[in-house]
């Protein structure tokens, strides 16, 4: 059984009194250490799909199985539940909260539902991972764009979610620092977590082990 099994996904919108598929019959299967990239055009549906397999927007039909269940079948409560333990979100931008520092932003999702357990010690381990552990006390406003994706990546990590998402994780960043956040993305995926992101930048491709292509709502594998 795949992880994320999503299955004749569509999200259909309706503009100026005509209804358009943002999202158009995805098909897309997701195992445990699979990277996987999605490419394509801005406005070509990357973001929606990434937020559907997320829990974060329903389809307007089709499927969306994590672990054989549909997401979409579970009750706000339980669906908010689900996105906090068994996903990790990384979103476009600058995400981290300004008034808090890193180490406490790392934190945040941890508190978002009842649990036990030393999460300053687990948050300052995932900093080490990512690299960034001598910036648990700085307040994003001191970190470079590279580090507060790194920051965010951790964050994304702290609940020791079984998928991490991304939406253009090195969208803004320089080549070096790209290459270290796309190397840090593929040993995470090499540990166990599976990696979905949608990305412009062809160059970090091979990164992954597998890539499909959006195309104005309509989902392919890449031919390479």
């Amino acid at each position: 059984m795949a992880l994320l099994e999503i299955s004749e996904v569509s999200k259909q919108y309706t503009r100026g009194g005509r209804a358009f598929n943002a999202v158009n019959h995805a098909s897309l299967s997701v195992e445990g250490g699979d990277f996987i990239s999605v490419i394509g055009r801005s406005g070509s549906g990357k973001s929606t799909l990434l937020n559907m397999c997320a829990g974060l927007l329903e389809p307007s039909g089709g499927a969306v199985l994590f672990e054989g269940k549909d997401i979409y079948d579970l009750k706000d409560k339980e669906v908010s539940f689900f996105r906090n333990a068994k996903i990790g979100y990384v979103p476009q931008g600058m995400s981290l909260l300004s008034n808090f520092t890193v180490l406490e932003n790392v934190c945040i999702p941890w508190f978002l539902f009842k649990r036990e357990g030393d999460v300053e010690g687990r948050a300052f381990i995932l900093l080490e991972k990512v690299g960034i552990s001598r910036l648990a006390a700085s307040y994003p406003k001191e970190l470079s764009g590279g580090e507060m994706r790194r920051a965010a990546i951790a964050r994304s990590l702290v609940n020791n979610p079984r998928l991490l998402i991304a939406d253009e994780p090195t969208g803004d960043l320089d080549a070096e620092t790209t290459a270290e956040i796309m190397t840090l993305l593929s040993r995470i995926a090499g540990e166990g977590t599976a990696v979905l992101i949608v990305t412009h930048e062809l160059d970090t491709l091979s990164y992954g082990n597998k890539t499909y292509v959006m195309d104005a709502g309509n989902l392919a594998p890449h031919a390479a």
